[in-house]
Parts: C-alpha cells; sequence; structure tokens
C-alpha cells in the first residue's frame, strides 16, 4: 500500500484511480449535457426519461417501473420526475388497461416534438465529447455496457 500525504491508497497518482477518473469524466459529460439541454428547459434525468418513454412506448403502455428499470433509475425518483413532466404537459398516467394497482405512462405530441428536437442537440454533445476516443470508441462503448449488466 502506497502512502500519499496521509491517505492510504494503492495508487501512486489519483490518475491511477479508475474509480475518480470516471467520476471527474462522468461530471464533465453531465455538466457538458446540461448545458445542450438548457435551451429545452429540461434537466438530463427529465430528457432521459422523456426520451425513454418514447422509446418503450412504442410497444404499448409501459409502467413506471418499466420505465425506471430500461432508464437504469431509482424507481421513487423516477416518480418524482415523472410527476413534473406530467405537470409540463410531456407525459400522461392513466390506469394501465392490464394491471389495475398500475399508471401507464405515454409521451404527449408536446413531449415527444420536444424530445425530438432535443435529442439531435444531445446527440450532438455526446459526438463532440467522445471525438477524442477517435476509433477506440467502439471499445469504450462494450467497455461501458459490460460495466452496467448487474453482477451476478
Amino acid at each position: 500500500m502506497n502512502r500519499v500525504g496521509r491517505l492510504r491508497t494503492e495508487f501512486a497518482s489519483a490518475d491511477d484511480s479508475t474509480g475518480l477518473l470516471l467520476w471527474q469524466v462522468t461530471n464533465r459529460w453531465q455538466a457538458a449535457q446540461r448545458t445542450a439541454l438548457l435551451p429545452f428547459g429540461l434537466t438530463h434525468v427529465q430528457f432521459v426519461l422523456a426520451t425513454a418513454l418514447t422509446w418503450l412506448g412504442t410497444d404499448g403502455p409501459v409502467t413506471q417501473r418499466q420505465l425506471a428499470d430500461f432508464a437504469g433509475t431509482d424507481p421513487m425518483m423516477t416518480s418524482q420526475v415523472v410527476r413534473v413532466l406530467e405537470r409540463r404537459g410531456l407525459v400522461d398516467r392513466t390506469a394501465h388497461p392490464d394491471d389495475g394497482r398500475a399508471r401507464a405512462l405515454t409521451v404527449t405530441a408536446s413531449g415527444r416534438a420536444l424530445v425530438n428536437r432535443a435529442i439531435v442537440a444531445v446527440e450532438a454533445c455526446d459526438e463532440a465529447f467522445f471525438a477524442p476516443l477517435g476509433r477506440s470508441r467502439a471499445t469504450f462503448i462494450r467497455a461501458l455496457a459490460a460495466l452496467r449488466r448487474p453482477r451476478q
């Protein structure tokens, strides 16, 4: 174990810490996304959930649980954000046709139009942000997908 000052760490340099680097890169990426979404009046999580719902909604009614699972978000936070999107007229919540305990979520026409405008800015932001990866971008995507899978 190396000792950097009084910190007991295995790393000689902070740049060797995968977790710290991921934290720093994630914060930079989120800041870039916030800037890209500002003209649309959406937070990043609002955009992700509205876009995920638009994607999932092509196959019929979507529950909040299905939306949270697809987006990888906390169910309680998902519920809170969906309520905000509903108040803004971007999402409708109605009785689920097959499950009396669940609510069916659908994106409104104005919600769909907004996410379809915003996704252009978000994808352009991603393209610029990840451009330094060059040809290794596909490998990076596969590595992220491997980390996303839950451990058995």
